[in-house]
């Protein structure tokens, strides 16, 4: 019997570059051009219109303002907060999206119980860490400016990275720094303004005890991980790290975040370095390694078919560490496969698609 053709519904923001970007690998692959869902239609409850063997796809709500306020409510986008809100009216929508497929006789691609632990920073570290990946040393649970300086007094730790549990983007993300006599260095994209904390493009950097103590308490609400501060190894005089895009189990793509700041991201003033160079640097056996730990971590989520994994190159390029894994970790535009592996040539959506089709059984 011939495998029926494939069909992709993908929840996702109309125009976003990611659906656009995701139908253009639908069309490579000689598949329909996909229909999107928009999540303002998951959020606000209404009827979702998936068919009878539908591939479902659950991307990013993106930077839509009308799908930040249902999340988080109302409010200026570009404020830093409301993360717990969010979370819990995120995976809520996860829940209503995995039953509507199930209930039409469509199927999630992926699984929705691993997105919700991919976007909690607390869970994702725990079950990696369960699982032997090298992860950054957790502090003990914090809540506000006085309880990480108590975590970090008990750990001896004076440098540590203060995250928002379920935030994205380098989002209210702190790098602290403490040294004797009372000196303290807070490193952030949050600009403290008189209407709270706001996202910026410049990372900013704060000096005072009060400032800090403020920022870290602002945060607090919404939950917070802590973890110990590690030292990156440099190429061209910026520290690095790496976003690997794991795809069937396997690392496809990467590319270099360098930096002059703690910050990599690319929207925070980070840039793309040469991946050759890296490699070279770690050398065969270096590289294999740092793509093992990429494996072991995108394996602590087995149902999903893509895994975005930051990974820390230590000082000295000896050794690794796994910082985040990104339930949507896949928006790397014109960046193709590894040379020699199965993504060899295409970029990240035309390898999932490929992924999926060989899985499903379905054919273009």
């Amino acid at each position: 019997m011939t495998p029926p053709a494939a069909a992709f519904t993908v929840v996702a923001t109309p125009g976003d570059r990611r659906p656009v970007l995701f139908a253009d690998a639908c069309r490579a692959c000689g598949l329909p051009e996909p229909r999107v869902v928009p999540w303002t239609d998951v959020l606000r409850g209404r009827e979702l219109p998936f068919a009878p063997g539908d591939l479902v796809r659950i991307d990013s709500p993106g930077e839509d303002a009308e799908a930040d306020a249902l999340l988080r409510g109302p409010g200026d986008p570009a404020r830093v907060g409301g993360g717990a809100r969010w979370y819990r009216a995120f995976t809520a929508a996860l829940r209503r999206i995995d039953a509507a497929a199930s209930a039409a006789g469509a199927r999630v691609v992926g699984d929705v119980g691993d997105i919700a632990v991919m976007f909690d920073k607390r869970l994702s570290h725990a079950r990696m860490l369960a699982a032997g990946v090298p992860v950054p040393p957790a502090l003990a649970p914090v809540h506000d400016y006085a309880s990480l300086r108590e975590a970090m007094d008990a750990a001896g730790e004076r440098r540590v990275f203060v995250k928002p549990a379920h935030g994205s983007s380098a989002s209210g993300v702190v790098a602290v720094q403490t040294a004797p006599g009372g000196r303290i260095r807070a490193i952030t994209s949050a600009a403290m303004t008189p209407d709270g904390l706001r996202n910026s493009l410049r990372v900013r950097t704060y000096l005072t005890e009060a400032e800090v103590a403020s920022l870290i308490d602002a945060l607090g609400p919404d939950g917070l991980h802590a973890e110990r501060w590690m030292p990156k190894a440099s190429t061209g005089g910026r520290t690095f790290d790496l976003r690997v895009v794991v795809i069937g189990g396997e690392p496809a793509h990467a590319v270099v975040r360098t930096s002059r700041h703690p910050m990599t991201n690319l929207h925070l003033g980070g840039a793309r370095g040469d991946l050759d160079v890296v490699r070279r640097a770690l050398g065969p056996d270096g590289w294999d390694e740092a793509m093992d730990v990429c494996a072991r971590a995108a394996a602590c989520f087995p149902s999903s078919p893509m895994v975005g994994v930051d990974l820390l190159v230590l000082h000295r390029r000896r050794s690794f560490a796994v910082c985040e894994v990104n339930a949507f970790g896949d928006l790397l535009p014109r960046l193709t496969g590894f040379p020699g592996g199965p993504a060899e040539g295409v970029d990240t959506y035309a390898a999932q698609v490929r992924a999926v089709l060989a899985g499903s059984g379905a054919r273009a």
